[in-house]
């Protein structure tokens, strides 16, 4: 069977945090959800493949196996590690691991069932099936259903900030919903009724990280490159903002490090205002010189 590499299908690297993948996960995700490219079976088949490589990638047994004998195709017989007993851990939420490549079959089997991470119809949030479902009954028996759904939807902190409209799908059904503009980490969602047997679904909002921006409570952290001869005589530079792009006056004399503020910039309070954002200077110097400014910078350095 050949070789997948899952890595390779999320766009990260072997060392990729957990954070990064799940980045990764929910923008390829996004891209080929199949509420987008009805029809399009190319997307569909990209869309499985990306479910697959985060169920793998997001459960900290399997990337371990994965590691370590995905090259081979096959645990080798009596592996006490991790994969012994079935991988237990969570659910695949509403995504049959048995649609899986013969790949990821041949290397987890049928303990796919019952391990891994979240799967691509519920957009990264995770749902319990034991606890969804209450088990089956024994003969003659209907299907035992709990009246609440808890979970985790994650968000970028774009999405968080100017409200995303996100799909899940929890037991099989498809529910939409809108996460509010502001929405802070931890925030809970409910959509009354429409979980099993008429229970709610309740959802605990998680903001990723973000490469730009550091939230601190109401306010924002970001950087800027500032050109070394706007940082001696001051100039303007443009500041990018979770709002759009903005413009920053930088004062004579400003060295590296140095944090201003761009008032009402910052995550958006209750009463309608905005925090701050806070950006920190990174003065820069070209990384070639031509002789001309060679000469120009000898000549302040001598000046001291």
């Amino acid at each position: 069977m050949a070789y997948k590499d899952y890595y390779d299908v999320l766009g990260v690297s072997r060392g990729a945090s957990d954070a990064d993948i799940k980045s990764a996960y929910r923008k390829l995700a996004k891209q080929y959800h199949p509420d987008k490219n009805a029809g399009d079976e190319k997307a569909a088949e990209r869309f499985k493949e990306i479910g697959e490589a985060y169920a793998v990638l997001s459960d900290p047994e399997k990337r371990k196996v994965y590691d370590q004998f995905g090259h081979t195709g096959q645990v080798p017989p009596g592996y006490a590690g991790p994969g012994a007993g079935g991988f237990q851990g969570g659910d695949f939420s509403g995504f049959d691991p048995g649609q899986f490549s013969d790949f990821f079959q041949g290397l987890f089997g049928q303990a796919g069932r019952r391990g891994g991470g979240p799967g691509p119809g519920f957009q990264g949030a995770q749902v319990n099936l034991e606890d969804l479902l209450g088990g089956l009954g024994g003969a003659g028996q209907g299907r035992r259903f709990v009246q609440n759904v808890e979970g985790e939807l994650q968000v970028t902190l774009e999405e968080a900030f100017q409200g995303s409209d996100e799909v899940i799908n929890v037991d099989g059904k498809r529910l939409s919903l809108r996460v509010p503009a502001g929405t802070r980490d931890g925030a809970r969602l409910r959509l009354a009724g429409q979980g099993p047997g008429g229970g709610d679904v309740l959802l605990t909002i998680r903001v990723l990280e973000d490469a730009r921006f550091d939230l601190d409570g109401d306010h924002l952290t970001t950087s800027v490159d500032v050109p070394a001869p706007v940082a001696a005589l001051g100039g303007d530079v443009t500041v990018q903002t979770l709002s759009g792009k903005g413009n920053l006056s930088i004062p004579p004399g400003s060295s590296g490090g140095r944090r201003m503020r761009l008032r009402g910039q910052g995550w958006p309070r209750k009463d309608g205002t905005r925090g701050d954002l806070y950006v920190k200077l990174n003065v820069t110097v070209p990384s070639q010189l031509t002789e001309e400014q060679k000469e120009l910078y000898r000549k302040l350095r001598d000046l001291g």
